[in-house]
């Protein structure tokens, strides 16, 4: 445990949380919980395109949300970071993908043993090696490049539904220049639902539904590990944990920490093994909405993560209702409240991406990321980082911190 970095506590987190709590890290809070909760639409599509019963698909989706919400309270809790948790994206079409291949307790078995090669690389310390070898600058074009769809998604409604598109975009802009109290996400999303309420939104297909998570017991062989376990573990690992790290430093925060969310994630990912659930891990697009300058000062954005967690829990045991009543709304109202929310997370990451270091492999690494192009099945995110860092390494070699050009230029620089 010597290597997981040390946090504020638990044990004023209660008082801490109510002191902290306010109109912009309720709101980034609020907005990152609706974008989490839709994100299980993404389970869906990817359960029905692989023929998985919709029973199942809907038990996936409760325990995504119901246990990540669980340790999606204590992360940003104890570090008093914005660190909210979910499930790998990659991971979730990778292990709807390979349940028809090897079943589905084969599949929870590589996702328990994936779990406990991130939980053993976080408690080892290992993360600052991965950090080290996937700069920053890398690291931000992959996220920059995975972030830029967000923002495609939030215009592309201009095309097709312009007025409530327009109406909705305009409403925060104006809102951030004229209601300065009121934070701009609150105000689109009050806009946005009274013109869906306007317009005459269909809202008679909404069921109630209640159900809790599911135990089931994992199995193991080695063909589900190969063709998924060792995939998984190198996504939470090589991708996720990275992706967030950077988003949380390039929002401003000098030190994230990277063995403590791999650790946790690890373990989250081993439990989740039991309860029809592929992994944990920090929620890269969320981190970037509760981290983002709409969250309020950095020393209270924590609080907006806490709240996705709180969403969530209490969400997932009426996902079947939450999920009817997303469907009633247009696609686009998502899709323009997490753009806006993102806006200025996107700007930061480009920004990061093209100054300084590392241009070529970052460069390389936005482009993939962008391409969205499956090398092996697997997602263009992880080998955004992989092929970025090897483009770096070959071409910009001097600019690693391990290297010994950029140990002496550092070393003659503190001589100075």
């Amino acid at each position: 445990m010597k290597h997981i970095e040390k946090g504020v506590g638990l044990a004023s987190a209660p008082r801490d949380f109510l002191r902290d709590l306010n109109a912009d890290n309720l709101s980034a809070g609020l907005v990152a919980g609706i974008f989490g909760l839709s994100a299980g639409i993404i389970h869906i599509s990817a359960g029905t395109a692989a023929g998985l019963p919709q029973e199942f698909t809907l038990l996936w989706v409760i325990s995504y949300l119901f246990i990540n919400g669980l340790f999606g309270l204590f992360l940003p809790a104890y570090y008093r970071l914005p660190l909210p948790m979910a499930n790998s994206i990659p991971g979730a079409l990778l292990f709807a993908a390979i349940i028809p291949i090897v079943g589905l307790n084969e599949a929870l078995g590589a996702t328990l043993m994936a779990g406990a090669i991130a939980l053993v690389v976080g408690l080892a310390g290992w993360m600052r090696i991965v950090m080290w070898l996937i700069p920053m600058p890398i690291v931000m074009g992959m996220v920059a490049g995975v972030l830029l769809k967000f923002g495609t998604n939030m215009v592309m409604p201009l095309q097709n539904a312009m007025l409530p598109a327009a109406v909705m975009i305009l409403s925060f802009f104006f809102s951030a220049r004229y209601l300065r109290r009121v934070p701009p996400l609150v105000v689109t999303l009050v806009v946005g639902v009274a013109y869906m309420a306007l317009s005459g939104a269909d809202f008679s297909s909404v069921e109630f539904s209640f159900r809790l998570p599911e135990f089931i017991m994992p199995a193991f062989t080695l063909e589900a590990f190969l063709a998924y376990g060792l995939p998984l573990a190198l996504i939470l690992v090589g991708m996720e944990t990275p992706a967030g790290v950077g988003l949380v430093k390039g929002m401003g925060y000098k030190e994230a920490p990277a063995n403590g969310i791999t650790a946790l994630g690890g373990f989250g990912t081993m439990v989740s093994a039991f309860f029809n659930l592929h992994s944990t891990c920090i929620a890269a697009p969320m981190t970037g909405i509760c981290s983002g300058p709409e969250a309020g000062t950095h020393d209270k954005r924590w609080v907006a993560a806490v709240i996705v967690g709180i969403i969530f829990v209490v969400a997932a045991p009426f996902y079947g209702f939450v999920f009817s009543l997303i469907e009633a709304m247009p696609s686009y109202f998502i899709a323009i409240i997490a753009g806006l929310a993102l806006l200025r997370v996107i700007s930061s990451a480009m920004h990061i991406t093209f100054s300084g270091k590392h241009e070529v492999g970052a460069m390389f690494a936005f482009l993939i990321a962008v391409s969205g192009v499956q090398i092996f099945g697997v997602g263009a995110s992880f080998w955004a980082l992989v092929l970025g860092a090897g483009i770096s390494m070959l071409v910009e070699f001097r600019d690693f911190e391990f290297s010994r050009e950029s140990k002496a230029a550092r070393a003659a620089g503190e001589a100075a």
